[in-house]
């Protein structure tokens, strides 16, 4: 029996994304020091968007959000991001089966 690659990373990479460009449905508020929510983002996104960048600062790239709101759920006290569903005809497409 042959085995399947079920790898989450494999089933991500079935997905597909309309990028609204110049205009993405998530922004981070700008900061000097990023708060630990938006630390932990850079951990806990199951998208891999959240990053830290050289001068420590926490950046997003929207473009392979999948749209699950768990940075909605971590920053919803802090107040450290700006979230709407993209645009009808933007944003993930997710492919099942």
């Amino acid at each position: 029996m042959a085995m399947s690659d079920d790898r989450v990373e494999n089933r991500l990479f079935q997905n597909r994304y309309v990028v609204d460009v110049g205009r993405p449905h998530i922004e981070i508020r700008p900061h000097e020091v990023p708060s630990r929510e938006l630390v932990a983002m850079t951990r806990v996104c199951p998208a891999g968007c959240y990053s830290q960048n050289e001068q420590g600062q926490v950046e997003i790239t929207a473009d392979g959000c999948m749209e699950c709101g768990t940075c909605r759920v971590v920053c919803a006290k802090s107040g450290d991001i700006k979230w709407n569903y993209p645009r009808g005809g933007y944003g993930v497409l997710f492919k099942f089966g």
